[in-house]
This record gives structure tokens, sequence and C-alpha cells, in this order.
């Protein structure tokens, strides 16, 4: 009555992992929003300091100005990340994670039977011997118990 034993069903941890799972996805495509904002921030930024206001107007890196620079790499950076937030885990995702789980347990297994079919033929268990009896006195005579000579003698410690 005191304790009570919360039961956790198996309908219980496929709703917890697949609220797990929508988390964890949210917060992937929350990062990817956030990574654009930052780098659209800063990407305005660095054309409005180098043509509006004209810092660093001279410094040129293989003849283009260095905030095309700047924004090319960091949106090479993102494309990157939208890929892998979009694309990679759509085809590399949970599911596809459970295959491959799912095949290299099957290789396993096929191993060791493998294994253990080489082991049984190269060592194999000795058969028991069928001319054998249970009650054969050549088996049991070891294991008769000592009588004393005088059943009335009894020992002195």
């Amino acid at each position: 009555m005191f304790s009570k034993k919360k039961n956790t069903s198996k309908m219980d941890a496929e709703q917890r992992e697949l609220y797990e799972n929508a988390r964890k996805r949210t917060l992937q495509k929350k990062r990817l929003f956030q990574h654009f904002i930052v780098f659209l921030s800063v990407s305005i930024l660095a054309i409005v300091l180098n043509v509006v206001i004209g810092f660093k107007e001279e410094l040129l890196i293989l003849g283009y100005n260095w905030f095309v620079w700047i924004v090319l790499i960091w949106g090479f950076i993102f494309l990157i990340h939208f890929f892998n937030v979009f694309l990679v885990n759509t085809f590399m995702g949970k599911e596809w994670q459970a295959k491959q789980i799912e095949k290299l347990v099957a290789k396993q297994k096929e191993k060791i039977a493998k294994l253990q079919q080489q082991v049984e033929e190269d060592h194999p268990l000795p058969e028991k011997n069928v001319n054998q009896k249970i009650g054969d006195n050549t088996t049991n005579e070891r294991f008769k118990p000592i009588a004393p000579d005088n059943p009335n003698q009894t020992h002195n410690h």
C-alpha cells in the first residue's frame, strides 16, 4: 500500500523516446536558425563596415574585398550545417542507425556460430560409454564407505 511501484510499459518507453527525438530535432533546427541569424547579421555588418564606412577598403584578398571572403567562408559553413540538419539527419537518422546495428549484430552472431562450429569440430566432447552400467562395481568401488573392522570399537579423540 505504501510502496507503489511505477509500471513503465513499453508504450511509455516508446513515447519517451519519441519525445526525446522530437526535442533533439527541434533543438537542431533552433540552432540552425540561430546560426543563420548570426551569419546574416555579421555579413551585413561586414558589408556596412567595408562599403559604407570604408573600414579596411584597401585590404584585398586575391583581388576581392575582405568581407566577400568572410561571407563566402561563413556561408559555406552554414550550408554544411544546413545539409547536416536536413539531409544527413534524414538519411542517417534513428532508423538508419537501427538498421546498421542490426546488420552488425547479425554479422557478429554469424562469426560466433562459425567459431563455435569450428571449436566443436576441432575439440569434440567425449562420448559416454554405453556398455558401462550405472550400478557397475568397477566405477563405484572407490566411493564405498569404509567400515570399521570391529563394529563395537569407538574412536577416541
